[in-house]
């Protein structure tokens, strides 16, 4: 029984590797290659900020400022706010710091989506419909480097009709849970969205921080997509149309990760539902488009919303079962069971610290935190990472629902640019 237990975890292992040794071969191609450069243009476009808050306070009026301080010119931009459901003072806060703000009041229809989708009707009551080129998505907590537009743009003119950019986090310092998901979405920038858009193929838009041109809004009829990641459903929904959705390394922004282990649950409990609810919505789409002009981005869309879930899930449940069955019939096996459990998590947890490391040490500079703590976040975020396993059971089992993730993190991008500026002055 022991026996059949490990050839059980090694092809679980095996199968693993298939699925996820592109993206080792994409990590090899980061670090020999630089990013993507796109030329300077003259051509200036007209963009829209599509901003969702609930209950936001607190962070909203320091992102407007942020992109009221772009080196974009000025009447180029505008900024419009959907106050979803709030009950505090966003709606007043955003109006004060100038954007234009529609408030939504309804406990049916909750999520991202559905607050998005409203918003863009709004403004298309107010502007006709190609009054914009593209429009921006951002969250309430995010904050905008000065020149973000104006690098989004060089992407925009380049012919992508998505672009997604480089996301840091404000708050990386703060503990090893805001770091797990700072260095896993710079992992996602640096080592997979980066290498897409070297090699011609389809980035993932991640929840925030991208660009979308007006033309693909109208032929979607706005944002019609209401699943848990709708920013998932919307990546792969343009993938099947043979979209192209481009990344620009050189327009940063930062967002507020959650600090509890509490919110971060109940955030990628949402998550891992959501990557399902994808799944099981456009399965057959992916299926037929491998075959297709578009075959690896359907490819690598498949392998970065399933596998990994279904195989983890897997190998818990065979493993416990095993457990269980040797207790009872073959107690001499079970210590070559629980070996076996232990080597796999060994290797696993050996491979996503090679990852973090690797991250850590290519994203030096953009760590905003002290040498110390870089090196003990590399050591945290494959256990962070580990974490997954039993919140992506909990998520097939449970009701899930969209929950609000309360931010708290005031600073701005002025205080963001000056720890920078600091950082610089001590190492000269």
């Amino acid at each position: 029984m022991g026996n059949f237990i490990r050839g059980i975890n090694f092809f679980i292992c095996l199968l693993f590797i298939i699925a996820y040794s592109y993206q080792v071969i994409f990590m090899i191609i980061s670090l020999i290659r630089k990013p993507v450069k796109y030329r300077k243009v003259a051509q200036t476009n007209r963009y829209a900020f599509m901003i969702c808050a609930r209950n936001e306070d607190v962070v909203i009026a320091n992102l407007i400022e942020s992109i009221k301080e772009q080196s974009y010119p000025a009447e180029l931009i505008d900024i419009y706010v959907c106050a979803d459901n709030c009950t505090d003072n966003t709606a007043l806060y955003a109006r004060q710091a100038g954007a234009v703000v529609f408030e939504r009041f309804n406990k049916k229809k909750i999520g991202k989506g559905y607050a998005l989708d409203f918003l863009f009707q709004k403004v298309y009551e107010m502007c006709p419909e190609d009054y914009y080129d593209g429009f921006f998505v951002f969250d309430a907590d995010n904050l905008l480097d000065k020149r973000y537009v104006a690098e989004m743009n060089k992407a925009f003119c380049a012919g992508n009709e998505v672009v997604t950019s480089y996301r840091n986090s404000k708050n990386y310092d703060t503990n090893w849970i805001t770091a797990g998901y700072g260095l896993w979405f710079l992992r996602d920038a640096k080592h997979l969205n980066n290498v897409r858009v070297m090699l011609g193929a389809s980035c993932v838009v991640t929840g925030t921080g991208f660009l979308v041109s007006s033309k693909i809004i109208r032929e979607y009829g706005g944002w019609k997509f209401y699943l848990l990641t709708e920013d998932i459903e919307f990546t792969i929904k343009s993938v099947l149309r043979d979209k192209r959705i481009g990344y620009c390394h050189a327009a940063k922004f930062y967002d507020e990760q959650p600090t509890t282990l509490k919110d971060s649950w109940k955030q990628r409990t949402r998550w891992a539902r959501g990557y399902l609810q994808v799944f099981r919505k456009y399965r057959k789409d992916l299926i037929k488009g491998l075959f297709g002009t578009n075959g690896f981005a359907c490819f690598d869309m498949t392998m970065s919303i399933m596998p990994a879930i279904i195989l983890s899930t897997f190998s818990v449940f065979i493993n416990l079962i095993m457990m269980i069955i040797s207790a009872i019939v073959d107690p001499s096996s079970l210590m070559t069971i629980i070996w076996s459990c232990l080597e796999t998590c060994r290797n696993s947890l050996l491979l996503l610290f090679a990852v973090s490391f690797i991250t850590t040490l290519t994203e030096w500079k953009e760590l905003r935190c002290s040498t110390g703590k870089k090196f003990l976040y590399a050591f945290t975020t494959p256990l962070f990472m580990a974490t997954y396993i039993p919140i992506a059971i909990s998520s097939i089992f449970r009701r899930v629902k969209w929950d609000h993730i309360k931010h708290e993190d005031t600073k701005s991008i002025s205080d963001i640019n000056k720890r920078k500026r600091k950082k610089n002055n001590i190492r000269r």
